[in-house]
């Protein structure tokens, strides 16, 4: 993928900073991540990279069935898609309880599963789930070592489990693993990793079987673990990759071993030339994540040795010694450092086929909530 095409031909549509799409970036990212599966009807990817209806049919219509979302605004956006199985990765409190029975009420023909690692959250779900004469499917949220949320294997963690058999409104749906510590640059390092953590929850799995509890699926892995869950046989596993589906620069140097191509970039333009080796860009980070370092938010492939020295809501200043070749109304291509959050600061995508702009695609679930 290394001899993509990035030109666009005429580019005066596209209000900068304006997310761009590459659509056949983007289907061949795809295409590698179904390569990599091995099975189409393994996967269950996390939509929070891209966030768009578009996206999600595409994804349908090359058989990916399964999907998984972090918010209930994603949730939503999946189900008006077509999504009929979702997996929202989050534990349901405050008003999220009654949102998931919201949800199930209006999307009656969609499986519907979220997570949970606390038998006080599971019991008040139980609790409007049985009043509303619904029942939601819980996966138990294991913790393989990030601990951002999740609960270790053990006594605790199986009688947690239990209760979803217990409770009315509640019927088990299996093992959440997201180990986000798992970040080796060196691919045999991370395959031990993550191995590891595989094994936590496959003999969690084992041992609740053994207690005659039903252990459905384990839902595992991110962006840079899926290629070693992938080798995993286990007719149990679904896969979860995240940000394949747009890739960005920073998984890229992370994860070398993984042949996907940033699909989505910043179109940005030169709005000043301040000093005899600086230009400044209207791409500010109102327009791209910066939890990266400044080095590190975004980079430009032909300007690949220019130095971000100071970013603001709307400008970039970049240090470089072709600062002369560039003059006001000039345009670049930038590949965002993170894509998710990046992808949330848009309103929408400008899609690019055949060195053309051919539509936009609403970022349709970036907000905290559609409807519901």
């Amino acid at each position: 993928m290394a001899d993509c095409n990035f030109k666009i031909q005429d580019t005066s549509s596209i209000v900068s900073p304006g997310l761009v799409v590459f659509r056949d970036v983007m289907n061949a990212n795809l295409a590698e991540m179904i390569r990599q599966a091995g099975d189409v009807n393994r996967l269950r990817p996390h939509c929070k990279t891209h966030k768009m209806a578009e996206v999600t049919r595409i994804q349908l219509a090359l058989g990916i069935t399964k999907h998984k979302c972090a918010t209930f605004a994603e949730a939503e956006m999946l189900a008006e898609a077509g999504v009929k199985d979702i997996l929202l990765a989050y534990n349901l409190v405050g008003p999220n309880v009654q949102r998931a029975v919201a949800f199930m009420n209006r999307y009656i023909d969609v499986t519907f599963m979220a997570t949970a690692d606390d038998a006080a959250m599971v019991e008040e779900l139980a609790n409007a789930m049985s009043a509303a004469g619904q029942t939601i499917e819980l996966l138990i949220d294991l913790d393989s070592g990030q601990h951002r949320t999740g609960i270790e294997p053990g006594e605790a963690a199986c009688q947690l489990y239990q209760l979803f058999h217990d409770l009315p409104g509640i019927t088990p749906g299996g093992i959440h693993l997201y180990d986000g510590q798992n970040h080796q640059t060196d691919l045999e390092e991370r395959r031990q990793a993550v191995m590891a953590c595989w094994q936590l929850a496959a003999d969690f799995r084992d041992h609740l079987e053994s207690l005659g509890l039903s252990v459905p699926r384990i839902v595992a892995g991110g962006t840079g673990s899926f290629p070693v869950y992938a080798t995993i046989t286990d007719p149990a596993l679904e896969l979860s990759p995240g940000t394949n589906t747009f890739f960005d620069n920073n998984y890229g140097r992370m994860f070398p071993d993984l042949n996907y191509t940033p699909a989505a970039r910043i179109l940005t333009r030169v709005i000043s030339r301040p000093t005899h080796d600086t230009i400044t860009v209207d791409l500010g980070y109102k327009a791209c994540a910066s939890d990266p370092d400044l080095t590190r938010r975004v980079v430009f492939p032909d300007l690949p040795q220019a130095e971000p020295v100071l970013q603001n809501e709307e400008h970039l200043v970049l240090r470089t010694d072709k600062a002369n070749d560039y003059s006001p109304g000039d345009e670049l291509l930038a590949i965002p450092g993170h894509i998710c959050p990046t992808s949330a600061l848009h309103k929408s995508a400008y899609v690019v086929e055949n060195e053309q702009v051919t539509e936009c695609w609403e970022v349709s679930s970036r907000d905290r909530w559609l409807t519901i």
